[in-house]
């Protein structure tokens, strides 16, 4: 009979074979079974005949010494097996990380080691290397958003959307394995505890323009306090600021804020580039001003010593010689005051005909030329006669050539300031 055989022996009409009458299966025939079907498993052939009685085939048996070698050797197969079984290799990037009976029994190096079989020891391998991410505020794609993950308050109590991305290594596989339930998922309810924290204590420009490192900086810092505290065995590497930006509802308003700030920097912009042009000259012109009046006292308090000087001078000689230097000194004025006007020629002695010469006309002429190259002839020509003082004697006549006299008005006037 067949061991699947569900009718325990029994023939499909109904009776037992060898028998009309249905009972329990016949022992003999489990046992030849089960020596046929050993035989096969080692390679044994059955030889032919039949038992002639009931016309079975005979086949030959195996006696109980012969099965209990047969089962020892596949127990001891079943050994080797179960043996090799505790061989495992580590990587160079990885550590090996051995349980017995579910319990942390050590952490091994890279390299083929060895450990006892299940169920009494079981390893697992944990990658050191590898970097994993875990993604706050978007999944995969930053128009993927997750708004329940990226919206967040900041100190002056604006709203704005921050995604990043924190990579993170593994630096205790002990603290990794036993230490939490599920670190992975503390790396991200530490990302976004600490950006909380980071963003509710800074501005909204801060956070949406030039703070992104240093937020990024800080929240770096934050989560590693956290992970360490809870003992997770993880060392974040980088904390990637992906996007800052208010939200969605109101990004138009905020656009056209950004824009009238941009114009107002850049009205001061090109105020401040005014005055940086303007201030300089305004500055340079003061200064040459002050310059000029300083010049201008200093010449003339050195005029005003020197007219003093010079007065003391001639008062000096005065009182030696009043009436010469009377004399002397009106004539030098009288000088000054001629050179630079026009001149008649009257004939004062006579009482002939008058005679007028255009001395203005000759004196420009004359101008041109110096008085070395004017002849001699041409220069006694028209003469002035300049009265003598009122007092003391007889007026001395006094002929003066006109033309070559060229002297200004200004120094006119600062010797009858002097003379005064």
């Amino acid at each position: 009979m067949s061991l699947n055989d569900h009718g325990w022996g029994n023939q499909p009409g109904g009776g037992k074979r060898g028998g009309g009458n249905q009972g329990p299966p016949d022992l003999e025939e489990l046992w030849r079974d089960f020596n046929r079907r050993l035989s096969g498993i080692f390679g044994n052939k059955g030889g032919g005949g039949s038992d002639g009685g009931d016309g079975s085939s005979r086949r030959p048996s195996i006696s109980p010494q012969q099965f209990g070698g047969g089962v020892g050797i596949i127990l001891a197969l079943v050994a080797v097996v179960w043996l090799a079984s505790g061989f495992y290799i580590v990587d160079a990037s990885q550590r090996g990380v051995v349980l017995q009976f579910g319990a942390y029994k050590e952490t091994t190096e890279p390299g083929l080691r060895w450990r006892l079989p299940w169920p009494v020891q079981a390893h697992e391998i944990v990658n050191l290397t590898g970097v994993r991410t875990v993604e706050i505020g978007y999944r995969g794609s930053e128009k993927n958003k997750v708004p329940k993950e990226a919206l967040m308050l900041t100190d002056d109590e604006n709203i704005v959307s921050v995604q990043f991305a924190v990579q993170y290594l593994l630096k205790d596989p002990q603290a990794y394995l036993f230490k939490n339930r599920h670190p992975d998922d503390s790396v991200m309810q530490a990302a976004e505890t600490a950006i909380r924290e980071v963003v509710g204590k800074s501005k909204m420009d801060f956070v949406l323009y030039e703070g992104r490192d240093q937020i990024a900086a800080n929240t770096q810092k934050l989560i590693q306090d956290i992970l360490d505290r809870y003992d997770t065995g993880i060392q974040v590497r980088s904390v990637s600021m992906q996007g800052t930006q208010p939200p969605e509802q109101v990004q138009a308003a905020f656009d056209d804020a950004v824009k009238a700030g941009q114009d107002r920097e850049r009205q001061k912009n090109e105020g401040q580039a005014y005055a940086n042009d303007v201030i300089p000259k305004a500055r340079g012109t003061a200064s040459r001003l002050m310059e000029e009046a300083n010049g201008y006292k200093q010449r003339m308090i050195a005029t005003a010593d020197g007219d003093a000087s010079r007065f003391k001078q001639i008062l000096v000689e005065y009182n030696k010689a009043p009436e010469v230097t009377r004399s002397r000194m009106y004539l030098d004025t009288m000088q000054q005051v001629y050179a630079n006007t026009s001149k008649v020629m009257v004939d004062a002695k006579g009482g002939g005909n008058l005679l007028y010469l255009p001395l203005d006309k000759l004196m420009q002429a004359a101008g041109a030329v110096t008085a070395a190259t004017v002849p001699e002839a041409s220069v006694a020509g028209p003469r002035a006669v300049v009265p003598a003082p009122t007092s003391g004697a007889a007026p001395p006549q006094m002929e003066r050539t006109v033309p070559g006299d060229t002297r200004s008005r200004d120094n006119l006037n600062s010797r009858e300031r002097g003379d005064r």
